[in-house]
């Protein structure tokens, strides 16, 4: 009923896309739907899950297929994310291990790191994490404390991270560390550390508002041994890295976000179309009408966005104050839509057996993880003062 009003995708329109939006489809309706409740109560999915996409070809699906992945476009991965997000998935990390963490190694890693981790992240039989946030400095990337220690032919690293998706579960982790620390040479490295290592503990899994089958935890290390060849990219170059590879994972929340919207509206459309009040359907009233056109005009605009957004990545030109407005845009508006529409449910939309009521649980964060929303705003508002800040800056020299 939703798409009769909205403008046909045309990012989605190749027979490839439609045969895969299918196979999706029926994935999450045979094999994830009926879990959700028995991985809520684990606080996380089951490793047969991820096997189970990768059998299906659906993780790493930009990954060039010599190193187990698809070989397809972003918008296939895109794709991918939308549909999880119709149904209200958040407990299974696909994206951020095959959208975040496997670019980061087919841009910056050695082919031997290469053909080490991405065969078995494509597999789904290493789940792999990020660790970037430390519990003192949140969206302050150069404020890290967590260290590596050059021992000749291995570095030695100690700290914390927090806030992990993916974290308990993850056999490989590509962590955030400082090198060099109190030198001319200080900056932020990335390393390659799997959790199999001495001295890299996990903590208990969150207990988080919403997202609760998605295993959240901290990541500890007491010196834990990292073999030299496990640096991803340069030393020191951690930090350029990161905030290059960061307008990709926005783009996801932002994808994951009109899709759930899109869900939302679906599942409002259905019920208050059955449910009855005062003898008509609560469909049949102004307030439930004008609602729901105000919610599907605002996904239509971040729909077409959105899309050319993914686009723009594919073709490897989506800039960073683009993907923060994708991100924060999207996020807003999602976290608006679940709002109105949870309403439209009354007193049911608040009990945990209605999809709407994990919808609006879960969305909360998205404002929060990639970035804070405030922080969005002040990338896209560096972009645009760019020249005066780069002339006060000269100014200052002088």
């Amino acid at each position: 009923m939703l798409q009769t009003v909205l403008l046909p995708r045309e990012i989605y329109a190749s027979e490839e896309h439609k045969m895969m939006q299918q196979m999706i489809q029926d994935f999450i309706t045979n094999e994830i739907i009926d879990q959700l409740d028995e991985w809520e109560k684990n606080g996380m999915v089951s490793r047969e899950i991820w096997e189970r996409a990768g059998e299906l070809g659906l993780l790493c699906i930009d990954m060039p297929e010599k190193y187990g992945g698809s070989g397809l476009d972003f918008s296939f991965s895109a794709l991918f994310i939308e549909e999880l997000g119709r149904e209200g998935i958040t407990g299974v990390g696909f994206s951020l291990h095959s959208d975040i963490v496997a670019p980061y190694l087919l841009k910056y890693g050695t082919e031997a790191q290469k053909q080490k981790y991405l065969p078995q992240m494509a597999t789904g039989k290493m789940i792999t994490a990020i660790g970037m946030t430390e519990p003192n400095c949140g969206s302050d990337l150069k404020a890290i404390t967590t260290n590596a220690v050059d021992k000749g032919d291995h570095y030695l690293v100690n700290g914390q991270k927090t806030f992990i998706t993916n974290g308990y579960m993850s056999d490989m982790s590509i962590v955030a560390v400082k090198t060099h620390v109190g030198t001319d040479q200080e900056g932020v490295s990335l390393l390659l550390m799997e959790s199999k290592w001495d001295g890299f503990e996990k903590g208990i899994p969150f207990k988080k508002i919403g997202m609760k089958a998605q295993d959240t935890c901290e990541l500890f290390f007491d010196n834990v041994k990292v073999p030299k060849e496990n640096l991803l990219g340069e030393e020191g170059q951690g930090f350029k890295i990161m905030m290059t590879e960061l307008a990709r994972e926005r783009l996801t929340v932002g994808l994951n976000a009109i899709g759930g919207a899109e869900g939302a509206i679906e599942k409002t459309i259905a019920y208050t179309s059955s449910r009855t009040a005062f003898k008509q359907p609560i469909a049949g009233f102004q307030n439930t009408q004008f609602k729901l056109a105000e919610c599907a005009t605002q996904l239509q605009i971040h729909q077409a966005f959105l899309d050319r957004c993914t686009l723009l990545l594919s073709e490897h030109k989506l800039t960073a104050e683009s993907a923060s407005m994708a991100k924060y845009s999207a996020t807003e508006m999602h976290g608006k839509v679940v709002d109105e529409c949870l309403q439209l449910f009354g007193g049911y939309g608040y009990m945990w057996d209605y999809p709407i009521a994990r919808m609006y649980a879960d969305n909360r964060v998205a404002r929060i993880y990639a970035g804070t929303n405030e922080i969005m705003k002040l990338l896209i508002a560096r972009g645009l003062f760019k020249e005066l800040f780069q002339a006060m800056k000269s100014n200052k020299k002088k």
